[in-house]
């Protein structure tokens, strides 16, 4: 068995098939980041949870692109529909509180550089990182019909599917504190 190893070659062309990959790849990483960023700027509940959606939605593409359409599925089910629903059920049933954060700015002067630090040597680490390393490329296995898919999910995954039952349970509780929080 040879290895094989990614080396760079001239840019493809836009409009090839391998352009259009990449362009679609970087939608994706940008529908990412444009979710996150939605989560974390909005004052909203719901447009956070909206936010989060969104994220979720593009790291199931980000997934589909790392060659694993079982994962992206699991994604695409779990976190967007069901936690992302459960939180937004939650905080449907919370009733609003009419009061103003006030003075959250006084407390947290250094809450704000010291993430975009952290997240910035991080960042600047992972960069590093990926360009240092000697990518593999790894051929596809299986053809991922539904029988492939449920076999491999009551067998191969057993653990990791009774794992993201657990998430889900923990989601559904963490709504139900939510909804008990804000009727009193």
């Amino acid at each position: 068995m040879h290895t094989l190893v990614c080396q760079p070659a001239d840019a493809p062309a836009l409009f090839s098939a391998e352009g259009l990959v990449g362009v679609v790849f970087l939608l994706t990483v940008a529908l990412v980041v444009t979710g996150a960023l939605i989560a974390v700027n909005a004052r909203r509940l719901v447009r956070a949870v909206s936010g989060l959606a969104i994220c979720f939605t593009g790291l199931a593409g980000v997934y589909y692109f790392l060659l694993s359409p079982f994962l992206a599925m699991m994604q695409m089910l779990i976190y967007v529909g069901a936690v992302s629903i459960l939180i937004a059920f939650g905080i449907m049933m919370a009733t609003p509180e009419e009061q103003q954060a006030t003075g959250m700015h006084s407390k947290a002067t250094l809450a704000g550089p010291l993430a975009f630090s952290v997240a910035a040597l991080i960042f600047a680490a992972l960069t590093l990182l990926g360009l240092k390393t000697e990518w593999q490329v790894f051929p596809r296995q299986g053809t991922f019909d539904i029988k492939e898919v449920g076999l491999s999910l009551l067998t191969t995954h057993g653990l990791v599917f009774e794992l993201i039952s657990i998430v889900l349970l923990l989601a559904i509780i963490g709504a139900l504190v939510l909804a008990q929080k804000g009727r009193n």
